[in-house]
């Protein structure tokens, strides 16, 4: 999970090579810490926060198939 946030974020931001994810796994559920440059903050969360919204949702479909619960975290 962690590797497709990593390659969504890093086709967003103008500085992919400051993109940082972190996977914490538990026994039902993982979380995903996604850290990016500053000053990509607002294109990896997006108006309203949609961008956002959209990569959970991405996630949270791969996920199904591994019957785990994927949280999306961005830091």
């Amino acid at each position: 999970m962690g590797e497709l946030v990593k390659v969504i974020a890093q086709a967003l931001v103008d500085c992919p090579d400051e993109v940082v994810v972190n996977e914490i796994e538990g026994n039902q559920s993982i979380i995903v810490e996604l850290k990016v440059a500053p000053e990509d903050m607002g294109k990896v969360i997006g108006k309203q926060g949609r961008i956002a919204k959209a990569i959970r949702t991405v996630v949270k479909a791969a996920a199904t198939k591994d019957n785990k619960r994927v949280i999306v975290e961005i830091i």
